[in-house]
């Protein structure tokens, strides 16, 4: 009767650690499929309820960015820093660069950028302020940019490690002293 429960119990480990497995790997098969129906999603363009026809849109009427690069890592800071980095992009389209908005993933996220339109060839920024007060562990905001480009949607991202902040020693935080 010992035996029959010991191989019970060996199979059933055995079962479960098989199962943990195929859970990792069905785990990273539904990442990957979710990740390419979102980037489809994102190349797709609504059409609005009024149109009724649709047309590719035409190069020579989009801009196109050219950042020198999509994420800035600002590295290990201490809870409250407040961290700005600049995006600087050239415009490699056809046509004048418009941004229509840029929204952040969270309210520690400030961004700002070129207002006017971006003629071909020329330089513009978007400028990304990250302050990390009651921040801590690893930070990924990201800024989300609406434009006429294709895709219409990019993103930027910035990234590090933010340290919590040292309690103070001071005699009022500590509460009153008795004697």
């Amino acid at each position: 009767m010992k035996y029959f429960r010991l191989s019970a119990l060996t199979i059933a480990v055995a079962l479960m650690a098989a199962s943990c497995e195929t859970k990792k790997d069905d785990q990273s098969d539904k990442i990957a499929a979710l990740e390419e129906k979102l980037a489809k999603l994102e190349a797709a363009q609504p059409i609005p309820a009024n149109v009724t026809t649709v047309e590719d849109a035409d190069p020579s009427s989009m801009g196109q960015f050219g950042f020198s690069e999509m994420e800035y890592d600002f590295g290990t800071i201490n809870e409250g820093k407040v961290v700005e980095h600049s995006f600087k992009f050239i415009n490699e389209g056809q046509a004048p660069l418009v941004i229509s908005n840029i929204t952040a993933s969270c309210g520690c996220t400030s961004p700002d950028w070129t207002k006017t339109p971006v003629k071909p060839g020329e330089e513009g920024f978007v400028k990304v302020v990250f302050n990390s007060t009651a921040k801590t562990g690893t930070q990924a905001p990201t800024v989300t940019i609406q434009a006429n480009t294709n895709p219409n949607v990019t993103r930027l991202r910035l990234k590090g490690n933010v340290t919590p902040k040292l309690a103070s020693s001071s005699p009022n935080q500590l509460g009153p002293v008795k004697k």
